[in-house]
């Protein structure tokens, strides 16, 4: 930098004093106004996009893939690209390096100039850099590729690693080599340029494949209120717990259940439960099982089905159900079967699916000793089983209406057939809404 140069930034400041603006209140001013607008788009984003559900943490899931947030995915990327031994240099010199650039860049970078056009090598540096970014968060954002999808892997490879670091070696050496500026402008942007489109065309070319081969993600059903959880946990109670201590938690033995047949057990809905035992003894009990009750753990700690959140959301099904000293506001109440007004005509979606998954699917859904009688569904209903048809339109001498009014029916295996196997028939209401549908034709909709 000359003494020409320096005298006419002197200038300049001195010009940029006599229009220049008070940092009180101009400059604060315009502070507020942009943190504001932050602000409100942070409050707008929470309030219309909001935060992905998960499930809650379970440390026992070992199929989960933890991932860090959007803005660190391109260096969750990264270290794809970097062998086991030498993570470290991926995890902490390799960032250590960029911020230390950023803050030593005033003593690094000596130019003078501020116009873009006079800070080439600066531009397409970062741009370079940018670019790779952006790709690096793309390709973390779709599945990984498989070990056999090796070419996907070296398109990935070369976009996120080898030419981003080729790409920006040359950008110095051709700055330091280049002797007019000119010159050297037109080999600095054409270089970024080339390697800039090839990092974009292999990011992109690699991500789309992996893209539209992904399986469809696995909605979660997460409980957003009380009410939800109850909901939540009345399905996974006729699921798990029907089976044994019934629809309502009023079962002391055991009956129909393959090596608990006619064992004692304390009614789960009573006082002496609901009144003595905390949510925490609930949730661990369904959690850890009861092995000399011969109760099997059900919480995937212990080889169980269920994660941490499925188990509270039974242990608050329990409590706003039998616990009488709990009860969920009005407005809150979701759920439920739905009584028959005088008249109505049951139909499966209202009634009858309601009311075979609080009483019906724990016992009647695959894996199960049914005769192959499925009840999940409204066609598993109508066309399932070795009895087939279990159910039809009009005929109030079908199976089903039989053995749920306690009648005994000889299968065509020459078994007979109870249901349920405890023996307790269903309340009158409920059989009287399985009689009304079929004999109304079965309607799916109201």
């Amino acid at each position: 930098m000359d003494e020409k140069f320096k005298q006419r930034v002197r200038e300049r400041y001195q010009q940029a004093l006599q229009r220049g603006e008070r940092f009180w209140p101009d400059s604060i001013y315009k502070d507020l106004l942009v943190s504001l607008g932050l602000f409100l788009l942070l409050v707008g984003l929470a309030m219309f996009l909001g935060v992905k559900p998960e499930p809650k943490v379970d440390p026992n899931d070992t199929a989960y893939v933890p991932r860090p947030e959007w803005y660190f995915l391109f260096l969750f990327e990264f270290l794809k690209f970097i062998p086991g031994s030498l993570e470290w240099v991926g995890a902490i010199v390799v960032p250590s390096i960029g911020v230390a650039a950023l803050l030593f860049l005033p003593f690094i970078d000596r130019n003078p100039y501020r116009h873009y056009s006079k800070r080439v090598l600066a531009l397409t540096v970062m741009g370079v850099i940018v670019v790779t970014i952006v790709m690096l968060t793309i390709m973390a954002s779709v599945p990984a590729p498989a070990p056999e999808q090796l070419t996907i892997k070296t398109m990935q490879k070369l976009a996120g690693l080898i030419i981003p670091a080729i790409a920006l070696i040359l950008l110095f050496v051709f700055s330091a080599m280049a002797k007019e500026p000119a010159a050297q402008r037109k080999v600095l942007i054409v270089t970024s340029v080339v390697a800039s489109l090839a990092i974009i065309a292999l990011a992109v070319g690699s991500a789309i494949p992996l893209q539209q081969n992904a399986p469809p993600k696995e909605e979660v059903q997460i409980a957003g209120s009380i009410a939800e959880q109850v909901a939540q946990g009345e399905e996974l109670y006729a699921l798990n717990c029907v089976e044994c201590h019934g629809a309502d938690g009023d079962v002391t033995v055991i009956q129909g259940v393959e090596g608990l047949d006619g064992k004692a057990v304390t009614p789960i809905s009573s006082k002496d439960v609901m009144y003595t035992f905390t949510d925490d003894t609930l949730f661990n009990i369904i959690n850890d099982g009861l092995s000399e009750l011969g109760m099997v753990p059900f919480g995937t700690a212990n080889g169980g089905e269920l994660s941490p959140g499925e188990i509270e959301a039974i242990v608050a099904y329990m409590r706003y159900t039998w616990d009488d000293r709990m009860e969920l506001p009005e407005d809150q109440r979701v759920g439920g079967i739905p009584s028959l007004a005088e008249g109505e005509v049951p139909s499966y979606e209202v009634h009858i699916e309601p009311l075979a998954k609080r009483y019906c699917v724990s016992c009647h859904r695959p894996g199960k000793e049914n005769n192959n009688y499925l009840m999940t569904t409204y066609d598993e209903i109508l066309n399932t089983g070795d009895d087939a048809p279990n159910v039809v339109a009009g005929d109030p001498n079908s199976i089903l209406l039989q053995v749920i009014q306690g009648h005994t029916v000889q299968g065509v295996n020459g078994e007979i057939d109870v249901m349920p196997p405890n023996g307790k028939l269903l309340k009158d209401e409920y059989i009287d809404m399985f009689v009304r549908w079929v004999m109304a034709g079965m309607p799916q909709t109201a």
